[in-house]
């Protein structure tokens, strides 16, 4: 692959991931993504292949991203309380960075790409079973740190999707510094009270 190849498929797969974060895979056309990328739809299939080959790039792509980040995280704290504290900071962190990815999945969780039935099994299983390995070297035995780990990921992509309500039905969320400050101080404390942690959530 040359590099104008590689420079056109990063630019497809870009415009296809905003778009499918944004209308989810059943709600985004190819000529859509074309026209997002300032191409045609041949190109497009010459570079990456038809719909279901953009989505199933965007969704690989998204996942090593976030397999990266957190293989980085796990790899720069110590194993102990603060530092899974610090893992849920990081993977905030980490959507903050990449708000489409959480986006990507909250459309899946509402049966988006029903017929792409694999992902959860070959993206998101992994990574949750590394975290869970992680924590489960620190926290007591009768803690259940799968439904932990899920609940961080669950009011993540909640929050990032969706914000939280002011008392006149604004939504506020990851662009306001102070609702997000929020939200780190909310999560630490479901972390720690969630694995029995003996720390304050900061």
């Amino acid at each position: 692959m040359t590099s104008s190849d590689a420079g056109g498929r990063e630019r497809i797969l870009d415009a296809a991931g905003r778009l499918f974060a944004a209308l989810g895979y059943d709600g985004t056309s190819t000529r859509m993504i074309a026209e997002a990328a300032g191409l045609n739809v041949a190109t497009v299939a010459y570079h990456v292949g038809g719909k279901r080959d953009l989505y199933l790039a965007v969704m690989e792509r998204a996942h090593l991203a976030e397999r990266a980040a957190l293989e980085d995280a796990l790899a720069g704290v110590a194993l102990d309380a603060e530092g899974l504290l610090t893992l849920a900071d990081r993977y905030i962190d980490f959507c903050v960075d990449n708000p489409e990815i959480p986006a990507l999945w909250m459309h899946r969780w509402l049966s988006d790409a029903s017929d792409v039935a694999h992902l959860e099994g070959q993206y998101v299983r992994p990574l949750t079973d590394m975290v869970v390995a992680a924590a489960r070297k620190v926290v007591p035995d009768d803690v259940d740190v799968e439904y932990v780990v899920w609940t961080v990921v669950w009011c993540t992509h909640g929050f990032f999707c969706g914000g939280v309500l002011d008392a006149d039905g604004r939504r506020h969320g990851r662009d306001d510094p102070r609702e997000l400050a929020r939200f780190r101080a909310h999560v630490r404390r479901l972390v720690s009270a969630g694995l029995g942690l003996p720390v304050q959530a900061g």
